[in-house]
């Protein structure tokens, strides 16, 4: 018996991977809520969603952006009637979300709930949509842990998640905080029997360790470099270097790009780097480096289309 055909479940409805010709940016947040601090920075709301249209219809039309996997979960103020919007209006498509960020933004049912429960949770959310909205999440992410070893409500999120992938099809991109604990994080979610290639590392790129990218690569999960252009975290010079390092360990497979666009500053029409800082100033960088335009193909679209679809993708 054949297989289904793989999909990537976007906020306007399923799409075929194959129909999807332009870069993708793997981690991005075009609606959320982060504000536990009170001065309104880490927020990207109504008075925002303008701005954020605006930058990935530009996006579409000088690099062909075609799609953005936005992590806003459970606890981050995600929106996704706010998505579908934004996707509509700027003709890009966009994956949504669910799970839970790390400790410090959990929601109560965390505490409340065992194992079971929370992934009785994600699933209903996944098979039934989120809310009343009808729109059904297409990744688990970000799923967040915090220093070397996941704290034990994120240990509890992280297997839940790794459960709910196993039921639905999806997969999981998690947050590393600063970098820190990937191994941890794979340790458990493959613990549960997800296989490494449905699971994305984030943040790696703040984590200068090659040793540890190439063991996550190695295993057969994706090596997230997700905050380019976050210069108070990393320097892009140190991200390029550790990008070639891990595609000259013969793992260009297992690398995904973007830039984390977290808070509102970050936004080009407030003069922070934007969505397109990593077509606009990272990318020719890697190609000054001596990366072909496969190479970048490869990094920027066909792979993220493998981590949502658990496949391989035709090359167009």
């Amino acid at each position: 018996m054949n297989s289904p055909a793989p999909v990537l479940r976007t906020v306007l409805g399923d799409i075929a991977p194959d129909a999807v010709h332009g870069p993708a940016l793997a981690h991005e947040h075009l609606v959320l809520d982060l504000d536990h601090r009170g001065d309104g920075g880490a927020v990207l709301d109504g008075r925002h969603t303008a701005a954020v249209t605006a930058e990935l219809a530009a996006l579409r039309e000088e690099y062909g952006l075609a799609l953005v996997v936005e992590l806003t979960c459970r606890g981050m103020g995600r929106d996704v009637r706010t998505l579908a919007r934004i996707s509509r209006d700027a003709q890009v498509a966009v994956v949504a979300a669910t799970g839970w960020y790390y400790e410090p933004f959990h929601t109560p049912e965390i505490e409340r709930g065992d194992v079971a429960d929370l992934t009785a949770a994600l699933v209903r959310e996944i098979e039934d949509g989120i809310g009343t909205t009808g729109v059904r999440p297409g990744v688990l992410g970000e799923i967040g842990s915090h220093g070397d070893t996941p704290a034990p409500a994120e240990s509890k999120v992280l297997r839940a998640s790794a459960r709910a992938a196993l039921a639905t099809g999806l997969s999981v991109a998690t947050h590393a905080q600063l970098g820190r604990g990937g191994l941890a994080q794979l340790e458990l979610l493959t613990g549960e029997g997800l296989p490494p290639h449905r699971i994305s590392v984030g943040h790696q790129d703040l984590l200068d360790d090659p040793a540890v990218h190439r063991e996550l690569a190695a295993s057969g999960a994706y090596v997230a470099f997700d905050t380019v252009g976050k210069d108070g975290y990393q320097s892009d010079e140190t991200r390029l270097r550790l990008l070639l390092a891990l595609l000259e360990a013969g793992h260009a497979d297992r690398a995904l790009l973007s830039c984390d666009i977290s808070r509102h500053g970050y936004l080009a029409s407030e003069g922070g780097q934007g969505y397109g800082h990593l077509f606009g100033s990272f990318l020719p960088k890697v190609r000054a480096a001596g990366v072909d335009d496969d190479l970048i193909d490869l990094l920027t679209r066909r792979n993220p289309l493998r981590f949502l679809s658990g496949t391989a993708v035709e090359e167009s």
